[in-house]
């Protein structure tokens, strides 16, 4: 995490650190989440199974104690379980790749003393390992909340510039409640004194 929360200059007020009214500082959560966690487990034990079932198949010898050689010919049944599981495998490295190095995680701070806002996230390894964004706050036109509903809703605040930029504030998760993002979203707007665009989906 790059901030401090420990700092008591930092006043936490909902979900916001907010010092004397003037800054806003908001951190945001990455890939190092439980959930993240959970599918990467999943997929990792899911795909060794499908790939040692596989491999059984071909060198037609007990690799897992429940699956018999014999039940399973290596073509076509056994290059599809090698498939599978070598896929499931490769997916699931790259969700622990993620979570090892927290991707996606940073903060948004919004300093009205400064003049500034900072949006800072955690990329992959190398040189782009920090995407750091700066404005000032009177280049801020509005702030954006995007709803849409269905299979796979997505609720989240944008920051729209002058020059139509549209930066993402909240962080990839569960798609927050719409009264709670619509509030966080009014509190922001109000603090750096833009308005408030509502797109519904």
């Amino acid at each position: 995490m790059f901030v401090n929360t420990k700092d008591n200059s930092i006043k936490k007020n909902n979900d916001y650190f907010v010092e004397n009214n003037n800054i806003i500082l908001q951190p945001i959560i990455g890939a190092r989440r439980w959930d993240n966690i959970f599918w990467a487990i999943i997929t990792l034990a899911a795909g060794s199974g499908f790939f040692l079932t596989g491999l059984s198949s071909y060198m037609k010898k007990t690799i897992l104690f429940f699956i018999a050689p014999s039940d399973l010919s290596f073509i076509p049944q056994g290059v599809l379980m090698l498939f599978y599981g070598a896929l499931a495998i490769f997916i699931s490295v790259f969700l622990w790749f993620t979570i090892a190095f927290d991707i996606g995680s940073g903060y948004n701070k919004f300093d009205k003393l400064n003049d500034s806002i900072k949006i800072l996230r955690l990329g992959f390894p190398g040189k782009n390992r920090f995407i750091n964004l700066e404005y000032k706050i009177n280049e801020i036109k509005c702030i954006q909340v995007s709803i849409k509903q269905g299979i796979n809703p997505k609720h989240e605040i944008y920051l729209c510039t002058k020059n139509n930029n549209r930066i993402p504030l909240t962080q990839i998760a569960q798609p927050m409640p719409i009264a709670i993002l619509e509030s966080e979203a009014s509190k922001l707007a109000r603090f750096l004194g833009v308005s408030i665009e509502d797109i519904k989906s």
